[in-house]
This record gives structure tokens, C-alpha cells and sequence, in this order.
């Protein structure tokens, strides 16, 4: 009766069972030829190791290089942060902020298209330009759409009323990035919008946006509560 044949598992079992069975027999170590994993012929098994080796050691390198170059791009988008950072501090009223805002985010992180809507009027007090158009009056439903904000948006859909918001550079604008400003509830909306479509995009991270949106929010509330009056009618109210 013939011997059932040997499977690939039982030899591997085997090979595991006797760690020392190359070294018992090394002329059939050095015999053994297997495909080489990138070219088209044969080499030893030492060779086909070095060359797996030598691959594993690159994907290693890429990823560190693809790690080096994220902690570099975000220490440089730190400093911007922090160079946006004291602008903010360092802004005396509503008026040199709307417009230090829309300059910082332009020269520093390449953004020219901005705008900013702002609501509940009544709190930034006399001095505001209510002309501006930060002040234009906005529909309910962009209202409800800002309230029900947890985070920034990002995308290439956007409300057709904040779209128009960008005047004649609306057409060809692809991405948006639409981030909530608020203190108790919202009262405001930035959003910056990029003619490329890979600029925001819905999977990418909104950790600096919401950062962002914080830092605005703060520097606004500081600046309406030195406005005269302001202290007043929090007390009244």
C-alpha cells in the first residue's frame, strides 16, 4: 500500500519540530532555489531574504519619511496658528479683526476666498459697522443649518445662499470648509472656500478648523464685551 503523500502543512510542522534540520543539512540549504520576488529568475534562499529584507527596509523608509513630512507640515501649521494667535490678542476693535482675519488667513495659510456672517445684532453694540457685510442679514434656514453645527464642515456641497456669499468668485469655487462660531449658542459662520477640489475635503481632519473657530469666537466675544454699553445690557438682561 502506498504512503499517503506528504502535505505542505506537514512539512512545515516538521521544519518547526526540528529547528536544527538546515543546519544538519547544509548542502541541501545552499541547494534550494526559489523565484526572486521582483526579477524574472532564480536565487537562494539568503538572496530571496536580502531581498525581502531590502523591501521591508524601504516600506519602512517611506513610512518615515511620510511621518517626518506630517510633524513638518504640522509645525508649520502651528507657527501660523500661533502667528494668527497674537494678531487675534493684539486686535483694539470688531473692525480691525474682520479685516486682520481675512488678511492673516490669506498671506499665511493661502486662503483668499473668506467671508464671515455674523448675527444677534443687537450685542455688538454701536461701534460695529453694521453696514459691513459680516452684518448682512441671513436666512433662518442658514441660521438652523449653523445651530445644528457640532464641527467644521468640509466638502464641496455647500448651502446655495452661503455659496452666493462669495459674489462673482462663487462659480468656480470646488471646496469649502464652513466652520461655527459660537459662545453659549452660535452666532456666526466663517467659511473658506478654495477653487480646488482636494483643498477641503470631507475626510480630511478638522482639528486646526475647529482650533480656529475657538480662537475666532474668543477674540469676538472679547471685543463685544469692551464695547461701551456692553456690561450694561448683560446686567439688564
Amino acid at each position: 500500500m502506498n504512503e499517503p503523500m506528504t502535505t505542505p502543512e506537514e512539512v512545515t510542522q516538521y521544519l518547526q519540530d526540528h529547528p536544527k534540520f538546515f543546519e544538519e543539512h547544509p548542502a541541501l540549504l545552499e541547494s534550494l532555489r526559489f523565484p526572486h520576488p521582483y526579477e524574472d529568475r532564480v536565487i537562494s534562499i539568503n538572496e530571496r531574504q536580502v531581498a525581502l529584507l531590502r523591501e521591508k527596509n524601504r516600506l519602512l523608509q517611506d513610512r518615515l519619511q511620510e511621518l517626518i513630512s506630517v510633524g513638518e507640515n504640522n509645525d508649520a501649521i502651528g507657527e501660523r496658528m500661533h502667528r494668527l494667535t497674537v494678531a487675534l490678542l493684539g486686535f483694539s476693535s470688531l473692525t480691525e479683526l474682520l479685516h486682520g482675519l481675512q488678511y492673516h488667513l490669506c498671506e499665511d495659510f493661502s486662503i483668499p476666498h473668506v467671508v464671515l456672517r455674523l448675527w444677534q445684532i443687537d450685542e455688538f453694540g454701536t461701534e460695529a459697522d453694521l453696514s459691513s457685510s459680516e452684518f448682512d442679514l441671513i436666512s433662518s434656514n442658514v441660521r438652523i443649518l449653523a445651530q445644528g453645527m457640532l464641527h467644521p464642515y468640509c466638502g464641496p456641497e455647500v448651502d446655495g445662499e452661503i455659496r452666493q456669499w462669495f459674489e462673482q468668485d462663487a462659480e468656480y469655487l470646488k471646496s469649502f470648509a464652513i466652520i461655527p462660531l459660537k459662545k453659549q449658542s452660535n452666532f456666526g459662520l466663517l467659511v473658506m472656500a478654495s477653487p480646488e477640489a482636494e483643498r477641503f475635503y470631507p475626510d480630511m481632519g478638522t482639528l486646526y478648523l475647529e482650533r480656529l473657530g475657538d480662537l475666532v469666537s474668543s477674540s469676538i466675544t472679547r471685543l463685544i464685551q469692551q464695547l461701551p454699553g456692553t456690561a450694561n445690557r448683560e446686567s439688564a438682561s
